[in-house]
């Protein structure tokens, strides 16, 4: 359950974020007017998004009919999760500083085309978001017991609902958070998330018999991890960290986690300072020994 919230609150947050940078900057160039179109382009990559997941989920449980499709299915959705999770978090350590200009440049140049192209512009700015949304909640409910059901679905929206509450309180500046840590915490933990997915990939391959070694396991620690316990319930619900894991698995988790962790908290390198350059050689050889240097006029 924890996962699909932070999922739901960290894309929500950023989606969020996006929409009210938009509407700022609207408000304060006195074109309220535009404002509509804003939200009709808001309103139908939120369409389209929940379309997606619906078209997800269907075809994977009513299109699919063998039980090797559909591991199959869930595996590559779960390749594709981790990949956009990965990209995502990465991305927005490095754009968190130029993103409100970039929109904003953005959303100028589309105010001067017309209605559509102001629509379209936020349609563009939400719609990535909530595809990545769409895509990351199945495979992360589905790498836990409870699959994408009622309160997998219920945990996503209150993520989501938080982010635009505290997307709105920032608008109205009724409260400060330092964003970009908030956005190294949460990018931390949807790294481990991810390396749950992906060891769920793992699995799925293993099921559907593309890799090897489903039987295979790397340790058996049941009787100390019991997944029927809060503790054992909540590692595997966020992290997918089971007490009977197979080699592949657990080479799959610790080979993303480890790396991409440390490439993340690393702090960024900081660009160096241009030399200072060289004063050109003089043209003129030195004057003799013999001849008086003329004095500076004075000021």
């Amino acid at each position: 359950m924890f996962a699909t919230y932070l999922i739901g609150l960290r894309e929500g947050l950023e989606a969020t974020l996006v929409v009210s940078i938009l509407v700022a900057f609207l408000v304060k160039s006195q074109r309220r007017d535009r404002l509509p179109q804003v939200w009709a382009g808001v309103g139908l990559a939120v369409a389209l998004s929940v379309g997606f997941g619906s078209l997800i989920q269907y075809t994977s449980t009513s299109l699919l009919r063998t039980y090797e499709s559909r591991e199959m299915f869930e595996a590559v959705t779960s390749i594709a999760a981790v990949v956009f999770v990965t990209w995502m978090i990465f991305w927005m350590r490095r754009a968190a500083r130029t993103i409100a200009g970039e929109l904003r440049g953005k959303l100028t140049d589309a105010l001067a085309v017309g209605s559509l192209a102001v629509a379209g512009m936020a349609f563009l700015a939400v719609i990535r978001e909530g595809l990545e949304t769409a895509l990351i909640f199945y495979a992360a409910a589905e790498s836990v017991a409870g699959g994408t059901g009622p309160g997998s679905l219920l945990a996503l929206a209150g993520g989501v609902a938080t982010a635009v509450v505290i997307g709105f309180l920032l608008y109205r500046s009724a409260v400060r958070i330092n964003l970009s840590r908030f956005f190294t915490w949460t990018g931390a933990l949807l790294i481990l998330v991810a390396a749950g997915i992906l060891k769920y990939g793992v699995h799925d391959f293993q099921e559907a018999g593309v890799l090897p070694g489903l039987n295979d396991l790397a340790f058996d620690i049941s009787t100390t991890l019991d997944p029927n316990t809060w503790y054992g319930a909540l590692l595997a619900g966020m992290f997918n960290i089971t007490a009977a894991p197979t080699v592949l698995e657990l080479i799959a988790w610790v080979a993303y986690a480890v790396p991409v962790l440390v490439l993340f908290l690393r702090k960024p390198a900081q660009p160096a300072k241009p030399a200072r350059p060289a004063e050109p050689a003089a043209d003129t050889p030195t004057a003799p020994a013999d001849v008086a240097a003329v004095p500076s006029p004075r000021a």
